[in-house]
């Protein structure tokens, strides 16, 4: 049972590190020094990262997690490695100090469209073949 607890200490340390890093890399996303193509991957991980609607939604069993589980700390690795380590390096010290994450409606709105594209494209195939 001790070890069950130190599992889900580090979970918890795992995750307060993965969203320290996603408002880090949103800070980054905006930062005029950090180059465009670092700066394009940390806009659409951050608009994602901080969007209330998943792409995969949780509710759905298994994959419904991926995307937090795997892809966004993916999408966090890759701009941290785009971005060069001092401006890195201060932005994750500006996020710990600033416990809160914004939110990203326009990141929102377009995930709302995507399902609702998918869904009716579905549903144009279904009756219409």
């Amino acid at each position: 049972m001790h070890s069950l607890s130190g599992i889900g200490n580090r979970l918890r340390q795992w995750a307060g590190l993965v969203k320290r890093d996603v408002h880090a890399v949103y800070l980054a996303s905006r930062d005029p020094r950090v180059p465009w193509y670092a700066k394009c991957v940390a806009v659409l991980v951050a608009a994602y990262a901080l969007s209330p609607i998943d792409l995969i939604p949780d509710f759905i069993p298994v994959i419904g997690y991926l995307d937090d589980l795997i892809l966004l700390p993916l999408g966090v690795l890759l701009v941290i490695r785009l971005v060069p380590p001092g401006i890195m390096a201060e932005h994750r010290a500006t996020a710990e100090k600033h416990n809160r994450l914004p939110q990203n409606r326009i990141a929102a709105a377009l995930i709302i469209i995507l399902w609702v594209a998918g869904i009716s494209l579905l549903a144009w195939q279904f009756f219409v073949i």
